[in-house]
C-alpha cells in the first residue's frame, strides 16, 4: 500500500502542476454535452496523472471524467478513478475551491482517496483502515449530536430538483448554517472538523474516500457510481446523520 499511495501523491503531485500553470489565466472553455464545462486545464491534468500511474502499474486500469477507461474495466484487480478537477466552475472563476480526486479501487473496494487542492496546497488523503491525514498530520472529524447545531454544506440549491429539493429544503431549514460552493473542499472540511453534513443529489458520480474516523457515516449505495440523480448524505457525526436522514426522507 506504502508504493500505491505514494504513486497516487506523484500524480496529484502532476496534477497541481497543471493546474496552477492555468490558474486565473485566459483560456478556452468547452461546453460538453451535459453543459458542463471542461477546459485544456482539466484534460491536460488528467493525462498527465494518468501517465504517472500507468508509468508505475502497467496492468492497472484507470478511468478518468474526461477521456473515460484507459483499459477494459474487467481486466485490472486495479482500477483508479480520476478527476482533474472536481469544480471546474471554481477553476475557470478563479475560486480556489475546486479540488484534483484520485480514488483507487482494489476488486471493486475503495481502498485510498485523495483530494488535492493544488493552488492552497492542501492535500487529504484517506486510506482503509487508517486515519485521514491533511497534509501528513492526522484529522478528525467533530461530534455533532443536534441537526440544529450542524454547519451543512451543498454544493448548489439548484442541483436539487423535484422530490430531492422538497427534501432538501426539509433538512436545509433544520440546520444552523447552511452553505454552498465548495464542490469536493466541503467533504474535506468534514473531514477536518470544520463543518457537520455535506448533502448532494444529481451526481454523476461519486469520488471520495472512506471514513475518517470510526463514528462518521456516508450514506451511499456505492463510493464510486456512474448513475445520474445519485443521492449523497455524508455526516461526521452518526447522530446528525440519522436525524439528517429522517428530514430528507429519501428512498
Amino acid at each position: 500500500m506504502e508504493r500505491l499511495v505514494a504513486v497516487a501523491q506523484s500524480a496529484a503531485d502532476a496534477a497541481g502542476e497543471v493546474l496552477r500553470k492555468y490558474f486565473r489565466q485566459r483560456f478556452e472553455i468547452i461546453d460538453k454535452e451535459d453543459h458542463s464545462p471542461v477546459t485544456i486545464a482539466d484534460r491536460e491534468a488528467e493525462e498527465a496523472m494518468t501517465s504517472v500511474i500507468l508509468k508505475s502499474f502497467p496492468t492497472h486500469a484507470v478511468f478518468g471524467e474526461e477521456n473515460g477507461w484507459r483499459c477494459a474495466e474487467k481486466s485490472a484487480d486495479y482500477v483508479w478513478v480520476l478527476d482533474p478537477i472536481d469544480g471546474t466552475k471554481s477553476f475557470i472563476t478563479g475560486k480556489p475551491l475546486f479540488g484534483t480526486l484520485i480514488a483507487l479501487l482494489h476488486n471493486g473496494k475503495p481502498v485510498m482517496g485523495i483530494i488535492d487542492q493544488p493552488i492552497l496546497r492542501e492535500r487529504w488523503v484517506g486510506v482503509d483502515g487508517k486515519k485521514t491525514t491533511l497534509n501528513g498530520q492526522e484529522i478528525s472529524v467533530r461530534p455533532c449530536n443536534v441537526l440544529a447545531q450542524a454547519y451543512l454544506y451543498t454544493t448548489s440549491p439548484h442541483l436539487f430538483e423535484g422530490d430531492a429539493e422538497d427534501a432538501f429544503i426539509r433538512v436545509r431549514d433544520k440546520v444552523k448554517v447552511p452553505l454552498y460552493g465548495c464542490d469536493c473542499y466541503a467533504y474535506a472540511l468534514l473531514a477536518s472538523g470544520f463543518v457537520d453534513l455535506v448533502v448532494e443529489s444529481g451526481l454523476k458520480w461519486c469520488l471520495e474516500w472512506t471514513k475518517s474516523e470510526p463514528g462518521s457515516q456516508f450514506s451511499a449505495q456505492a463510493i464510486f457510481v456512474f448513475k445520474l440523480g445519485f443521492n449523497v448524505v455524508a455526516a461526521g457525526d452518526s447522530r446528525v446523520h440519522g436525524q439528517a436522514l429522517a428530514a430528507l426522507r429519501w428512498r
